[in-house]
């Protein structure tokens, strides 16, 4: 599978690669009209001509793709008629019609400038927009509505007649605050200039200006954090070193002293845990997140996409979590089978529900039925790899009670400290990532990412081990979900972040604050699924560790 992916990333490479057009005097140069959206939500999006502008013969609906379904483009050719290297003077725009607005129409403009609309076109593949007009207050009671109904286009190319920019302005205004009908006319020009600016930069225009100022910080939230987690390891390392050295002595002395500490719980520590379908389903659902979130990782450390084009990452998900779903079906089935579980079918089906569940019942069921076939395949790989959980020790046929602790050494308690470390480090990138998801910053500091990610999950596992560690020292055996929920605890405190950005944010409508909760929540409960399947294995691997060190009797 992981050749299948990294086929899938190359294919993806050499068909988003383009060099550029090279137009020749007078060719014609197609603007594509796509969408148009509240400046505060750019999610919520309308098609272009659902507001009455101009159209015209050529206006035909070019077919959509996957991406700019995602993404709700709705690409049209627009009714202006460009000519590479031909200028249309401001003086005498050219007219796109006349039309005569009702006052039904009137009133969607109205509407629209009050929302603080921006259209979106597309020129040569770049993405250029404009607010539909402006809101003036008269006074404390009155407002003038100002439509913009002169575009000027300022297109700039290179010395191979490649286009390198798009600037658009308005210099035309028309006031449609009465509620009457009246005629409009609609005007655009084109100047065209050569540039120095080379065609491969001309991406950049695009890209976050305050880089800087991210990389700075993230240099400086990694420094620190690198020194605590290496202070975290030390303190580990004596700790175990320490108790390690005690526990040989003890074997090697006859004694009659009374075992204590994490090596006193051998006998239960294996004990299987109870829901054990629901802990395999879940490190199945972890790992098939931590999948996906590794390899758009990469696409976007590699610039595989333009930084603008949300929708063609849209689609590298669905289809790297369609081929991911092997990876869920194994994890889960063969681990539940470690665990002497019967009904795998059911675990199965359980894994796949576990997060397409919720995310159908949030906005999508194309996941669930896509990946299904290759979820099986994966279960019954799973299956048939059937070994048997290999524990070190042997686990007691009686439990022994666990003594009772106090609440300051219960799992919520902990849950927040395993969460506020991992969560001070990836809080930079936030703002950054929510600005690009749901604002029109573009986010392409992809590698400072990958550096935050690498960290997020080392300090993830590190943080769980620890907390593991002294879970086991207090003779408290049910090590198995509490450390999924301390690898986990991140994704709770991510969401709780959401509630700090939607307050700084100019989102207000009930709408607006559906999608916005709505699809962070789901994130987030990727998120928790994928660190607690870092912390579980972690901790696995920790604990067998330490008791395959020691003699159990």
């Amino acid at each position: 599978m992981v050749a299948a992916s990294l086929t899938l990333i190359l294919i993806l490479v050499i068909t988003t690669v383009s060099t550029g057009r090279h137009y020749k005097d007078g060719d014609p140069v197609l603007v594509y009209v796509n969408k148009i959206s509240p400046f505060s939500d750019p999610i919520e999006s309308y098609r272009y001509f659902d507001l009455p502008f101009c159209s015209s013969g050529i206006a035909s609906k070019e077919k959509e793709t996957l991406s700019q379904v995602l993404d709700g483009g709705r690409l049209v050719v627009g009714p202006f008629k460009l000519n590479f290297g031909v200028d249309l003077a401001s003086n005498i725009s050219e007219t796109l019609c006349k039309k005569r607005m009702k006052r039904d129409d009137l009133a969607k403009f109205r509407n629209a400038i009050e929302k603080a609309y921006l259209f979106e076109m597309y020129l040569d593949d770049l993405p250029f927009w404009g607010f539909i007009g402006y809101k003036d207050q008269i006074g404390s009671s009155s407002s003038k509505f100002i439509l913009f109904n002169n575009l000027n286009f300022v297109i700039s190319y290179d010395t191979d007649h490649r286009i390198c920019s798009v600037n658009l302005a308005s210099s035309g205004f028309v006031d449609i605050s009465e509620d009457k009908e009246m005629e409009v006319e609609f005007l655009y020009s084109v100047k065209w200039k050569e540039t120095s600016i080379p065609f491969e930069r001309r991406m950049d225009v695009y890209i976050s200006l305050d880089t800087q100022s991210n990389w700075f910080l993230t240099k400086s939230s990694s420094y620190l954090v690198i020194v605590v987690a290496g202070l975290l390891a030390s303190m580990l390392i004596w700790l175990l070193h320490n108790d390690l050295a005690k526990y040989a002595i003890n074997d090697d002395l006859i004694t009659d002293q009374e075992e204590t500490g994490w090596k006193n719980i051998h006998g239960d520590v294996f004990r299987y845990p109870r829901h054990k379908s629901l802990l395999a389903a879940s490190l199945g659902s972890g790992t098939r997140l931590l999948f996906v979130f590794v390899l758009l990782l990469i696409i976007g450390f590699l610039g595989v996409f333009p930084p603008f084009n949300q929708g063609n990452f849209a689609t590298a998900l669905i289809v790297i979590y369609t081929i991911a779903s092997f990876l869920a079906g194994y994890t889960s089935t063969s681990f539940y089978c470690q665990l002497e579980g019967a009904n795998w079918v059911k675990n199965l089906i359980l894994t796949e529900c576990l997060f397409s569940g919720p995310l159908f019942l949030m906005f999508c069921f194309l996941n669930t039925i896509a990946s299904s076939p290759l979820l099986v395949l994966g279960g019954i790989a799973g299956k048939n790899r059937n070994t048997g959980f290999d524990a070190p020790c042997k686990t007691t046929k009686c439990p022994r009670e666990i003594p009772p602790l106090p609440w300051y050494k219960g799992i919520v308690l902990k849950m927040f400290i395993a969460g506020v470390l991992p969560f001070s480090m990836i809080s930079i990138q936030l703002h950054y990532i929510l600005s690009g998801l749901w604002g029109y910053r573009v986010y392409t500091i992809f590698s400072a990412l990958s550096i935050v990610f690498a960290l997020l999950l080392l300090v993830t596992g590190l943080v769980t081990i620890t907390l593991t560690y002294f879970q086991l020292s207090l003779e408290h055996y049910k090590w198995w979900w509490s450390s999924f929920f301390y690898g986990g605890s991140t994704g709770l405190f991510i969401f709780g972040y959401c509630f700090y950005y939607y307050a700084q944010s100019d989102m207000s409508s009930f709408m607006q604050k559906s999608f916005f909760f709505g699809y962070m929540a789901c994130l987030c409960y990727g998120v928790f699924l994928a660190l607690g399947t870092i912390g579980f294995f972690t901790s696995m691997l920790f604990v067998r560790h330490i008791y395959g060190s020691i003699k159990c009797e």
